[in-house]
């Protein structure tokens, strides 16, 4: 229970009328169901409610419960087979916002040697964010519109979906829960079958459900405490760590993280084969009977072949017959070449290393020829100036950014952002994802010199290397100046990034406004990364100005200093 009442929201999952908000009188009417149980098979009290079950035994020595045939659990259990725990997290969705925080998932394991043939316990919303009105989706997410669904999938299956349909790579924190206490969390996972509660995108989601049952199977840790008004995915393993449950740690690479290294590895005058042999441009014979192509190149193409249909398979760009009987070709054409290297994916930074969600800036500097001080705050989560280690390259996502500015005379709001992301993902020769960003909120990049309300929303396209990347976007604008006013940018950014300890932003973007004017706008900065929570910063911004019909300019230097919890 939270706060004196419970947060299942479904009535049945109480014996008490008032249950949901008085545990005595829950815990009474829960041992009367248990001691009066009028059948003695898959619908009596314990058979529904086996955790409850096993805690009063444990916790209040109660040895002579009525016998109970539980055919429906017991086959569960058997098929589970659960010894221990893992919580699953996979990164970020790169063009899906609902997504971009990430997720987190249980994985109880069993006794087999693949992990692959264990079963996966979910929770989300239930409703399709594809299928349903984005402005909708949101609304109702964060104000509890969907009940959250639980789920039990094969762990194979949620791969499919998250790291192969997604292209979301997998990280696994194995937790450290004897046999025992991981059953009576599938125990607790059982009791709530069938039973639903509101659904809150930043509260009651995914990972708050998964601390719950980590919670029911070891009731001294106390992962949810700490969390008040938003519970994000990345943050819950945070928890985790912090609570010393993790015991290990597992990447699983997504399809796009694989093709992305046979793009290093294929030489640049082959590197169009694999996606030209799935689109059937060229065939097997073409490339296995071509002597100008080595036996390891070859090897390459087809295995990337085989990577790049599976993923076209995923995104329902071919049907199945299609897809197997490619797959079978490629497949038997690879095995003719020998055994080749084994794919050699350096394993990406932990995102339980990455900086925290919070952050709170303090720092110095100067604008035309004044001293200003800078306060800032920032309850989530990411942006691209932040170090990206442990976060998905390219992305960003900030909600209610704060940042102020104070002189001997004044105090001015540089920057009020109600929600910006970003998705500048580089395009690659089998990938062509679309690069977006947008904004809501306040800033000084008008032309005026006040801080004016915008949206904006732009698109373009960005390529890239391990040093860093490049983009160009077109972002229409809105401001709320005397008048609604509208303008027109396009914007040319770099961003190096290929350093854990630094990276250095830069973006130029000209505005063309409904009034005639136009302005130039120019953003720089060099970030470094002094721990995993810590970050210095050198910032500078040029902006033109119109001040009555007079063009002028205004330029900011600033030295900021970022924490993170």
């Amino acid at each position: 229970m939270e706060d004196g009442e419970s947060e299942i929201d479904d009535s049945k999952f109480f014996f008490s009328d008032d249950g949901k908000k008085d545990a005595s009188s829950e815990l009474n009417a829960t041992l009367d169901a248990f001691f009066s149980e009028s059948r003695l098979d898959d619908n009596s009290s314990a058979c529904l409610f086996p955790a409850r079950k096993a805690w009063l035994k444990e916790r209040l020595k109660i040895d002579d419960f009525p016998d109970v045939e539980c055919r429906a659990f017991d086959k569960i259990i058997k098929r589970l087979s659960p010894t221990s725990a893992t919580l699953v997290f996979p990164s970020a969705h790169i063009n899906s916002p609902a997504s971009m925080f990430g997720h987190t998932f249980i994985r109880v394991n069993s006794g087999y040697n693949s992990k692959l043939l264990s079963y996966a316990f979910n929770y989300a919303a239930d409703a399709n964010p594809d299928d349903t009105n984005a402005v909708v989706f949101a609304i109702k997410g964060l104000s509890g519109g969907y009940f959250g669904k639980y789920s039990l999938l094969p762990y194979y299956e949620k791969l499919k979906e998250y790291r192969d349909a997604e292209q979301r790579d997998i990280w696994e924190y194995d937790l450290d829960l004897s046999k025992e206490e991981t059953l009576q969390m599938v125990r607790h996972i059982w009791e709530l079958n069938d039973t639903h509660s509101y659904y809150y995108f930043f509260t009651e989601n995914c990972s708050y459900n998964m601390l719950w049952f980590i919670e029911s199977a070891r009731p001294s840790v106390h992962l949810r405490e700490y969390f008040g008004y938003d519970v994000i995915p990345l943050e819950s393993v945070h928890a985790a760590k912090s609570e010393g449950i993790i015991i290990n740690t597992n990447f699983r690479a997504s399809k796009r993280t694989k093709l992305l290294k046979y793009e290093e590895l294929i030489d640049e005058e082959f590197i169009y084969m694999p996606k030209a042999l799935v689109s059937s441009q060229i065939t097997l014979e073409g490339i296995v009977q071509n002597q100008d192509i080595s036996t390891e190149q070859k090897q390459y193409i087809l295995e990337a072949g085989i990577e790049f249909l599976e993923y076209s398979y995923s995104q329902n760009e071919m049907s199945k017959d299609e897809y197997l009987a490619l797959f079978y070709k490629i497949s038997q054409t690879r095995a003719t070449l020998g055994v080749g290297k084994k794919l050699n994916i350096k394993t990406p930074h932990n995102p339980v290393d990455s900086h925290r969600a919070v952050r709170v800036s303090t720092g110095v500097g100067a604008r035309e020829g004044k001293t200003i001080g800078f306060l800032g705050i920032r309850p989530a989560y990411h942006d691209l100036e932040d170090s990206n280690a442990g976060y998905l390259r390219g992305t960003q996502i900030e909600f209610l950014n704060l940042e102020l500015s104070y002189s001997e005379s004044d105090i001015d709001i540089e920057e009020a952002t109600i929600v910006s992301i970003a998705s500048m993902i580089p395009r690659s020769e089998f990938i062509n994802s679309l690069s977006w960003r947008m904004k809501l909120g306040f800033d000084r990049e008008s032309l005026e010199y006040d801080t004016n309300f915008l949206a904006t929303l732009g698109a373009g396209f960005s390529w890239g290397n391990n040093l860093g990347f490049i983009y160009v976007m077109v972002d229409p604008t809105l401001y709320t100046v005397a008048d609604l006013t509208a303008a027109l940018g396009g914007s040319l950014g770099l961003i190096i990034d290929k350093y854990t300890f630094m990276s250095t932003n830069f973006e130029a973007t000209q505005r063309y406004y409904d009034s005639g004017d136009t302005q130039l706008i120019i953003d720089a900065s060099q970030n470094f990364r002094l721990s995993q929570n810590t970050q210095l910063k050198f910032k500078y911004n040029y902006i033109d100005r119109v001040i009555l019909d007079t063009k002028t300019d205004e330029q900011t230097y600033k030295l900021m200093f970022n924490y993170y919890f």
